[in-house]
């Protein structure tokens, strides 16, 4: 059964995003997110895949369903709206889906006023040889 499910998953996703390299974009739900205990936990500035977070620093959190799309680890992204590349640098709670967040740094304020948006992620996949 689960063979099945991970075969049905893997199909979905060729359909949708192909299965060769290039661009790719995608919808997602944006908020932002901050080096702040009472977001994070007791290591604010430790993402999931152990690089250290600084205010500056342009990276962004992915929810786990983009991590199989291609955004893992050190990934460059670009975000509709935004200057420049971001790195994949933090993964979410497996609950979330289609969704990323931007880190701020310490501006608490600013990540606030983001508040939650729409936006168009892109990401380029390299072929598979």
């Amino acid at each position: 059964m689960k063979f099945r499910f991970h075969l049905i998953a893997a199909l979905a996703i060729t359909s949708l995003f192909g299965c060769g390299g290039g661009e790719q974009s995608l919808k997602v739900t944006a908020s932002a997110y901050t080096s702040s205990v009472g977001e994070t936990d007791s290591t604010p500035n430790l993402a999931a895949w152990g690089d250290i977070l600084a205010p500056g620093m342009k990276s962004i959190a992915v929810s786990r369903d983009l991590i199989e799309m291609g955004l893992t680890h050190n990934q460059e992204v670009r975000i509709e709206g935004f200057e420049g590349t971001y790195l994949v640098l933090d993964k979410m709670n497996k609950r979330w889906e289609k969704k990323i967040d931007i880190y701020m740094g310490n501006d608490v304020k600013k990540a606030r006023q983001w508040g939650k948006q729409e936006v168009v992620i892109y990401w380029t996949v390299e072929e598979e040889k």
